[in-house]
């Protein structure tokens, strides 16, 4: 039996969101709230865990839409900004839970943050600049744990954070422990990783999945894919190739997001699909 998991789509827009600034279009222009999309992130419960996928440039406003007052972690798809621009404001559950935000991403996705984010990196850090603790992962099973169980933060007025080890038996384990597995896909030449939780998977910014990679998809109860228009995309699925990876996967309900101003509005697009794939929006839950 596969294990079920709970996926809020905070986010379901492209990487400008919906609706876009200047634009005054029929979908940007739409007065339905499901067209109004920030950018695509989600949050999965799982395994008694809260675990973010990607965190972009409307983190904050998602997490206090949604009321998030605990995250255990925070799956990176990829290094662009639309979906790493939010990761200074962990710097609340940092202050929060006196704990490190634990990251899980690739190696050039942590030489990115590196870059655009050295301050979090930096040996002699600025004061209230956010701690991560940033995991390595590559295409293979891998095991999220919940919280960074072998210290604490202890905030020091003038210093910063003071890193301070368990010494209460507390460090031993971590409490809660969920093996996820990567989905690999190309965003034009860029790789990526999807991810599945038991019964869902969460695949956006592609435009190819390896034929390999198939295998993993199989008995989902929930399949989400990226598509960002109608005809030829070079770095996301257009909206044709999106309902054939569907219609491949063969989940029993698949959901269509990081979608752009260049598709009809939610009602227009969610009649036009074939049974069983929808539009996603922001705030939908499925389980």
């Amino acid at each position: 039996m596969t294990d079920k998991a709970k996926l809020t789509f905070l986010g379901t827009g492209t990487s400008q969101g919906m609706p876009m600034i200047g634009c005054g279009c029929g979908v940007c222009s739409s007065t339905d709230t499901r067209d109004k999309r920030l950018r695509s992130s989600a949050l999965v419960d799982y395994k008694g865990m809260r675990i973010l996928v990607d965190a972009g440039p409307d983190f904050r406003q998602q997490m206090l839409r949604e009321n998030v007052t605990h995250v255990d972690a925070i799956l990176l798809t990829h290094n662009h900004k639309d979906h790493t621009g939010g990761l200074d404001d962990t710097r609340s559950f940092n202050y929060m839970e006196k704990r490190s935000m634990q990251i899980y991403c690739e190696k050039y996705v942590e030489e990115s943050l590196r870059n655009e984010y050295s301050y979090a990196f930096s040996e002699k850090k600025y004061p209230g600049a956010p701690e991560w603790n940033v995991h390595i992962i590559g295409n293979r099973p891998f095991t999220v744990m919940s919280g960074n169980n072998a210290e604490m933060l202890e905030w020091k007025s003038g210093l910063g954070y003071v890193h301070i080890p368990c010494t209460d038996g507390t460090g031993e384990a971590p409490e809660k422990t969920a093996q996820i597995i990567p989905i690999r896909g190309m965003h034009y030449k860029l790789p990526v990783l999807g991810y599945r939780f038991g019964n869902i998977a969460y695949c956006t910014d592609m435009n190819f999945i390896p034929e390999e990679e198939f295998k993993k998809l199989e008995g989902l109860d929930h399949f989400i894919i990226n598509c960002v228009k109608s005809g030829h995309h070079i770095s996301h699925f257009s909206i044709e190739e999106a309902v054939g990876v569907c219609r491949r996967v063969g989940a029993k309900h698949s959901w269509l997001t990081h979608l752009s101003h260049q598709l009809p509005c939610h009602s227009v697009l969610e009649s036009s699909l074939p049974e069983g794939i929808r539009p996603a929006y922001d705030g939908l839950v499925i389980e």
